[in-house]
């Protein structure tokens, strides 16, 4: 179904039924899980066809698959683009978008706080391929806009940046990458197209790891990436050749979870907001990173450019790992995981979760601490939530009396 098909309609609207009418069969009401690997043809002609995209179809699962394209065309409705691809992984969505489009000698320009993965390709992978990287400081729009102006082929971005929730103003630095023929390129993970849909900002390509908010239930592997037409054909080519195509179960997995996206999205963020002002008032708490709060360095950009702030906050507490050791264990209501987007709240130290790759040294370079803890909020009933707080935080009070 077209785009122009659902202009006229809300985005929660959107999540429950775009993408899928194409794909159903039989008389059924929910996308079927197709496992074929090959797809048969009488007519050669039509086959020919298919194969050289003359004609819309499938052959090999390799390329593409009727579930996988339902889930494609969801996300791609809900950021308003021409097209999409998927992956099987959010890294996988990353990779094969700097590698489509990068070469030796080129150059890119991105921020310090992007997750750590993605900063070991910047600062491990692509070197190695003499293509030159320019970490920028997260937020110093005026020091990324030089470097950008001195020429790049891609300006990628991460906003609201994982752990510490940075926000970059993205049609700012759109302007400024395309004045100088750059690709503008946003992991629009944390945000999710709920709150903020960057292609409207600016951007070329907008991507996410499904595997977080867009499947919302833990238990599904995968990568998008939306875009136009042109450019996300070549990234299909690439996938299509170098083989880090969506599994069709989890795409199916992914598709059943984005039926609840915006419901899922609101309440994670009405927990958010909570669990941010409890913390931000709380006595064993340094400080803590969401930008919701009015305190929040980036709070008027994230204002400006999203339609709420998601369900991602991070904080840092007094004492350190040693506070931390004592007061996570604790909480009842609380996955301690290296995941982050579901239906579940989810706590966890960034140095075992999204920066695990890097060194001491590189998270605190990163501006990350040891004690930092990334928390991703689920839909449970907010005071839940925060009496699950308050309690681990008394425990720690009372193994403080005991020592």
């Amino acid at each position: 179904m077209s785009n122009q098909k659902f202009n006229d309609i809300q985005m929660g609207t959107k999540t429950v039924w775009a993408g899928e009418k194409e794909v159903l069969v039989h008389g059924a009401s929910q996308v079927p899980v197709v496992v074929s690997v090959a797809y048969t043809y009488d007519d050669m002609d039509a086959w020919f066809d298919v194969a050289t995209g003359k004609k819309p179809g499938h052959i090999y699962g390799r390329n593409t698959n009727p579930t996988v394209q339902a889930f494609e065309d969801k996300v791609r409705v809900l950021e308003n683009a021409e097209a999409a691809t998927s992956f099987s992984t959010g890294m996988a969505a990353i990779s094969n978008v700097l590698h489509t489009f990068l070469k030796p000698g080129d150059r890119v320009v991105t921020i310090k706080d992007t997750y750590g993965g993605t900063n070991k390709i910047f600062s491990e992978f692509l070197p190695k391929l003499n293509i030159e990287v320019t970490l920028c400081n997260t937020g110093n729009h005026e020091e990324m806009e030089a470097e950008i102006a001195k020429g790049c082929t891609i300006v990628y971005l991460e906003t609201p940046t994982n752990p510490t929730v940075k926000i970059t103003d993205i049609e700012r630095m759109a302007k400024a990458g395309k004045a100088v023929g750059a690709l503008v390129v946003v992991d629009n993970t944390f945000a999710t197209p709920i709150n903020q849909n960057p292609l409207q900002l600016g951007a070329d390509l907008v991507l996410h790891s499904a595997t977080k908010f867009l499947g919302g239930h833990a238990d599904a592997l995968g990568g998008v990436v939306c875009g136009s037409k042109e450019l996300v054909e070549q990234i299909y080519h690439y996938r299509e050749i170098n083989g880090a195509t969506m599994d069709p179960w989890a795409a199916y997995l992914l598709l059943r979870g984005m039926k609840t996206l915006k419901l899922r999205v609101e309440q994670q963020a009405k927990n958010a907001m909570a669990l941010a002002k409890y913390l931000e008032q709380h006595e064993l708490v340094e400080q803590v990173f969401y930008p919701g709060l009015e305190t929040h360095v980036h709070h008027d950009i994230a204002k400006k450019q999203m339609r709420g702030f998601g369900g991602m906050l991070s904080f840092s507490l007094k004492g350190g790992m040693d506070t931390v050791r004592v007061v996570l264990p604790k909480l009842k209501y609380a996955n301690r995981a290296a995941n982050l987007g579901a239906v579940e709240t989810t706590y966890g130290p960034a140095r075992t979760t999204s920066h695990v790759e890097c060194t001491v040294e590189e998270r605190k370079a990163l501006g990350i601490p040891e004690g930092l803890v990334r928390l991703s909020a689920g839909i449970e009933d907010t005071e839940d939530l925060i009496a699950d707080l308050e309690q681990a935080f008394q425990s720690l009070s009372q193994a403080s009396l005991r020592g």
